[in-house]
């Protein structure tokens, strides 16, 4: 059984929140979300603001922070092997209740099919909002080309353009 060892992203500002399933080995190495290398989520981001791509994790929070997006995952612990979300087992949630109570979050967004699956099935029922599925930009979904994923994430940018409920 892995813990989840990575504090979610957010502040007062927050708008958005965006949530995976569980945090790969890398980005429990790095301690920040999405740290794979070869994981597309940063490159997505960057491009939807014409930004270059932030890197380590005091770059990459800075950005979140800066585009009002609050992040962390469905999952506080599981059992997993390696990055496989196929490979979940024994999910025990996050309780997402202090960010959306801290931080004006207009939309949640999942990332992957696994994440909104266990978002809906643990978390939805608990805070009572839906979340939006996004696509995967993990490496493992290669079928799906970096322009795909940037348009499909521009979802982002029509929230934040929204008016704050508060």
């Amino acid at each position: 059984m892995l813990i989840h060892p990575i504090d979610p992203v957010y502040d007062a500002g927050s708008r958005v929140l965006l949530l995976g399933s569980f945090p790969s080995p890398k980005s429990r190495e790095m301690g920040f979300p999405y740290g794979h290398p070869q994981n597309r989520f940063w490159p997505v981001l960057a491009a939807l603001w014409g930004e270059p791509v932030p890197e380590g994790a005091d770059e990459r929070r800075a950005f979140a922070l800066r585009h009002h997006i609050a992040l962390w995952d469905v999952l506080h612990a599981c059992e997993i092997a390696g990055a496989s979300d196929a490979s979940i087992q024994h999910p025990i949630p996050n309780d997402i209740r202090p960010i959306l109570a801290a931080a004006p979050i207009h939309n949640i967004y999942t990332t992957g099919s696994a994440a909104h699956k266990l978002y809906k099935k643990y978390i939805e029922p608990v805070c009572g909002r839906p979340a939006i599925p996004l696509p995967s930009t993990s490496p493992a979904n290669a079928r799906m080309r970096l322009p795909a994923l940037i348009a499909a994430y521009r979802v982002i940018l029509e929230a934040l353009d929204a008016p704050i409920d508060r």
